[in-house]
């Protein structure tokens, strides 16, 4: 997955995140617990040293069994969004992955409790603009989607134009963004089935608070 530069310690819990399938939840309660009596990856008190000597505990581990939770139909949701501090700042990415057998086509509300099937997440870069954490979001959650579910109809919901139109209508790429623009449109061919319905930024978009967990990740000092 292409990426921007981050600091070594942003990039060694990427790393563990790719080992958890970017599960973004699973990856920190792992952290959480390799580092008893101090706390997680985001606790002030925990130094630097821990968390990377936590991390690479785990990842001399087997990669957790991930059991994709069942389907109702042979539709998906998926929501993705990006996020950047100071813009360029640090950036994450989040998608988030919806049974589309509980919410209508093109629908913008989403039930209360609605559950996820998956929420996944990743730091971008430490010095990254939104535009490209929202292609690498796109590319994350169509990645996580189709090593979890052979997929027949997707809808995508993000509010980013400035990803719609290269990817469906054969747009131009952000600058710095063709090879997440290339990535994409080949995990597409791979779904018979795909649109796109646009977010308006008063919609809810669940996708962004994991993408503000990525961002909080690539902030992460050296």
């Amino acid at each position: 997955m292409p990426g921007e530069p981050l600091g070594p310690l942003a990039l060694q819990a990427d790393r563990l995140l790719a080992h958890h399938g970017y599960a973004i939840a699973a990856t920190i309660d792992a952290i959480d617990e390799a580092i008893p009596g101090i706390g997680g990856l985001f606790d002030p008190n925990t130094e630097d040293a821990a968390r990377r000597a936590a991390i690479e505990r785990l990842l001399g581990r087997d990669p957790p069994v991930r059991t994709p939770e069942p389907v109702a139909g042979d539709r998906l949701v998926l929501y993705v969004d990006g996020s950047s501090r100071g813009n360029p700042g640090p950036a994450g990415a989040g998608a988030v992955v919806i049974d589309g057998a509980l919410t209508p086509p093109g629908e913008t509300q989403l039930p209360q409790g609605l559950a996820t099937l998956a929420e996944l997440g990743r730091p971008v870069g430490a010095n990254s603009n939104n535009n490209v954490a929202e292609y690498a979001a796109l590319q994350l959650g169509l990645e996580g989607l189709l090593e979890r579910y052979a997929v027949d109809w997707l809808e995508v919901r993000i509010d980013s134009m400035t990803v719609v139109r290269p990817v469906w209508a054969d747009g131009a790429a952000h600058p710095g963004c063709d090879g997440y623009l290339r990535a994409i449109r080949a995990l597409l061919d791979r779904i018979p089935e795909h649109s796109w319905t646009h977010l308006a930024d008063a919609e809810p978009n669940p996708a962004d608070a994991v993408a503000t967990v990525g961002a909080d990740i690539a902030s992460l000092g050296p």
